[in-house]
């Protein structure tokens, strides 16, 4: 009867065991990263009575998880990039609303601008609507600056949160190399611990929400490796993720891997999690959009500066800037930082905006071969922009810009990283307070001589002459040139010739110029007047008399002796042609100009860059609900195998509890045939 008896025992041992892990099953249903258990089952040894073998009843094999790592491994992966899609989507989505947004994007202001312009133009005398005009401007210009301080909020918060990221990964990495000391040392002694191993699976995912890893198992133990094949743990070590100021940017933090001796800056090949979401957006869209709404301010500032300069203020003076001057020594220092690591004393670079029309919205990183010589490289993509020359005279200009170097001497493996147009939407300012400096009228008009007798027909006269209205000097000589210089006559010849002859006079009536027309046709006259100042002495540049130029369009048929003034507009005039003109550049090709002049509009170009990120923050979004998909049917998948399923194991609670209840009528039945065979002695 012993022999019955253990075998009734053992079906109890089996059964209390297989209740037990069905206990811990169900307690742990909503554990996420526990795996479902069950118990393994094999006979004792058979004992041979006679000729044959008898079973000897059941024992407790093994209490083994349920684990596919092929599910595992495609769950983390899939974690990784759900992650990463959502720390995109975060980042990009109040960028989208804020560029977009009419309260906060620059197109509601940059209308009210232009619609002030308007309201200025149709009364250019009138204080109210030119002062309501500077309020426009200053507006324009705030919102550049709040869009540009938010966009930079935007970097010094990822700056932290990558911080924040890669403590939490060296925190993981601590723990999952301590897991497999953990489990090895108990593997070896005392089988498989299935809750450590567990725990470390958890460990892992965990990671991967953070950064992208590959997952290699060696004799047990979890070795860890980013996508770029540095290891993060390696059986019980681990080496340290770390935040650094960027070495080319220091405002552009780095992650850099912490090998001991050495420290690898690894921000380029990081993907996957959080920081891969982070450091994407802010190489694909962050950066882009500062530079971009950095053009789009530079670009403003400068064609309405340059556009003013070219006309007459109430007070009868060349226009004033109505915002700051781009190459302002502040804002020149400011495009370029010095990489770390540069030779003592080697000072910066000064970049100069020589034509905003044709900056692009790149970073450009500049390597010295030698003492002077530089090559030229745009970021991110590497394309090689040619090699430049400090001695170069004038300074040659790479895609608007012109380096010159600022104090120091540089030397050969010198680095910089220039960034024409990152901090102009910051910098932009409506310096300009007085309404009547607001340059309105184009500075030269025409009348008709009052005793023509022909049909000849003459529009305004167009300065041609470009006035850089950054530079004082050349704006003092042409406002002298233009003031004494003028007026100016055309008188017409015989009419009866064709082409008809035409000369031109200056103020003191000494011909300066001949040409003829075509009567009847549309004549466009382009000529030129030597300028003197106040005491009639010439105006030089350097050894050559400076000219002033203009255009004008003559049509219809002049009499012998017909005759036309030029003169310069005088203030408080009604005219509002170069008002007219600055309403113009709403629509010009002022952005991206080609050699070929073909451009967009600033309007446009800030438009492009609205539906450029409203396009991505859309492609995030479809990114984030595929990967989540993705996620959930990989989670899915691993729950199916190693999941807890309570239906399940109720019904395997059931069958254990009849394995138990059957196992102890085979011990009462023993007991009873044992009392029997008792009584019966």
């Amino acid at each position: 009867m012993a022999s019955l008896i253990n075998i009734g025992m053992s079906g109890l041992g089996a059964a209390q065991s297989g209740l037990h892990t069905l206990g811990n099953n169900i307690a742990n249903a909503d554990v996420d990263s526990y795996s479902r258990q069950q118990i393994v089952q094999k006979t004792k040894g058979s004992q041979q009575t006679g000729t044959v073998f008898m079973g000897s009843g059941t024992t407790l094999a093994d209490v083994r998880r349920v684990y596919n790592a092929f599910l595992e491994n495609q769950l983390r992966t899939t974690t990784s990039l759900s992650s990463d899609a959502t720390s995109y989507l975060k980042q990009i989505a109040p960028l989208d609303t804020a560029l977009s947004s009419a309260d906060t994007g620059i197109t509601a202001a940059l209308k009210g601008f232009f619609n002030a312009m308007q309201d200025a133009a149709a009364k250019p005398n009138e204080d109210a609507s030119r002062q309501l005009l500077l309020t426009g401007a200053q507006t324009l210009a705030k919102r550049f600056n709040s869009l540009s301080s938010q966009l930079n909020q935007q970097n010094t918060n990822l700056n932290a949160n990558m911080a924040s990221m890669a403590d939490q990964v060296n925190k993981l990495t601590t723990t999952i190399a301590q897991f497999n000391e953990q489990i090895s040392r108990v593997s070896a002694i005392q089988g498989q611990p299935n809750d450590l191993l567990d725990q470390r699976d958890g460990a892992v995912r965990e990671l991967n929400k953070l950064v992208g890893t590959q997952v290699v198992e060696r004799e047990g133990n979890y070795d860890i490796y980013l996508p770029n094949g540095q290891a993060l743990v390696l059986g019980k070590t681990t080496q340290a993720l770390e935040v650094a100021p960027g070495r080319d940017d220091p405002t552009r933090m780095s992650l850099v891997i912490n090998r001991g001796s050495t420290k690898m800056d690894i921000t380029a090949s990081t993907t996957g999690g959080e920081l891969g979401g982070l450091l994407r957006y802010r190489k694909e869209t962050l950066d882009p959009a500062l530079n971009e709404l950095g053009r789009v301010a530079l670009v403003i500032s400068d064609a309405i500066n340059s556009q003013l300069g070219q006309g007459i203020d109430k007070n009868g003076e060349f226009g004033a800037l109505l915002f700051g001057d781009i190459n302002s020594a502040k804002a020149v220092s400011e495009r370029s930082i010095a990489r770390q690591g540069n030779s003592a004393g080697s000072g910066n670079l000064d970049v100069t905006i020589k034509d905003s029309g044709k900056l692009g919205t790149s970073d450009y990183q500049v390597t010295f071969t030698s003492a002077t010589g530089y090559n030229v490289r745009k970021l991110p993509d590497g394309t090689d922009m040619g090699n430049f020359d400090l001695t170069d005279n004038p300074p040659k200009v790479i895609e608007g810009f012109s380096l010159s170097l600022n104090g120091g001497a540089v030397s050969a493996g010198d680095s910089f990283k220039i960034t024409p147009t990152r901090n102009a939407a910051a910098g932009i300012q409506a310096v300009l307070t007085d309404p009547k400096r607001l340059a309105m009228s184009s500075p030269l008009s025409v009348v008709n001589g009052a005793g023509n007798q022909g049909t000849g027909l003459v529009n305004q006269p167009t300065l041609t002459s470009k006035l850089d209205i950054y530079n004082a000097t050349d704006r003092a000589e042409l406002q002298t040139g233009l003031k004494y210089s003028t007026p100016v006559k055309l008188v017409f010849g015989d009419d009866s010739a064709s082409p008809q002859g035409y000369t031109l006079y200056d103020a003191k009536g000494n011909s300066i110029g001949t040409g003829t027309i075509i009567p009847g046709q549309s004549n466009k006259l382009q000529l030129s007047v030597p300028m003197v100042d106040g005491s009639g002495n010439p105006i030089m540049d350097g050894a050559t008399q400076r000219n002033f130029t203009f255009e004008m369009d003559v049509s219809g048929a002049p009499k012998s002796g017909d005759n036309f003034t030029v003169s310069l507009t005088a203030g408080g005039s009604s005219d509002n042609r170069n008002a007219q003109s600055i309403l113009d550049l709403q629509t010009k090709a002022t952005v991206d100009v080609g050699a070929d002049g073909r451009g967009i509009s600033m309007t446009d170009a800030y438009a492009k860059l609205v539906s450029n990120v409203g396009g991505k923050a859309s492609q995030a979004s479809m990114d984030m609900d595929a990967t989540d998909a993705l996620q959930k049917s990989a989670l899915e998948g691993r729950d199916s195998v190693s999941g807890v399923s309570i239906d399940e194991e109720t019904g395997n609670l059931v069958k254990f509890q009849q394995y138990y209840t059957a196992s102890s009528q085979i011990i009462k039945a023993a007991q009873a045939t044992f009392a029997t065979l008792i009584n019966s002695l």
